[in-house]
């Protein structure tokens, strides 16, 4: 009896396993080529003045500590300050700075960039031998092109088990 009913148990269960089976393989080449750019920062007007201890002028009005005045295509008019010390002997401090700001060209043609303080040009690509090919086979060629050129490949293969 106890024979007949381990066969039992045993041919209860399942002799074959059921699953699900994903597959995917996929190939890509991308080719770049870029195209001519420039990048301008303006650079704007700051003025700073910090003292102690010191008499401020501006050459016409004692104790004047300067400034920005109107703009003009981008650049404001600057009054310059003396200082002297305060009272003889006495310690001082005086820190006075500025920078102009970038001039904003009044009329430019297509193309043309304003002369900032801060430019990045880079020249348009050329594609030359820039190539990149997959056969039937999935295999990739990839061959690289001249100046301001990129060829990216890939092959992927993804399996899944469920």
């Amino acid at each position: 009896m106890l024979k007949y009913l381990s066969l039992l148990i045993l041919l209860s269960f399942p002799t074959m396993a059921r699953s699900n089976i994903y597959h995917s393989i996929s190939s890509s080449v991308k080719l770049d080529v870029n195209a001519a750019a420039t990048a301008a920062d303006r650079i704007g007007n700051s003025m700073s003045i910090s003292g102690t201890g010191v008499n401020t002028t501006d050459g016409t009005t004692t104790g004047s500590v300067g400034g920005l005045g109107a703009s003009t295509n981008g650049v404001n008019a600057y009054t310059p300050i003396t200082a002297s010390q305060l009272t003889a002997g006495d310690a001082f401090s005086f820190s006075s700075s500025y920078t102009a700001g970038d001039t904003v060209a009044t009329s430019l043609t297509v193309g043309e960039v304003s002369p900032f303080g801060d430019l990045t040009s880079t020249s348009a690509g050329t594609a030359g031998s820039l190539a990149g090919t997959i056969d039937t086979k999935s295999d990739l060629t990839i061959v690289a092109g001249g100046a301001g050129t990129s060829v990216t490949g890939q092959f992927v293969v993804g399996l899944t088990l469920d």
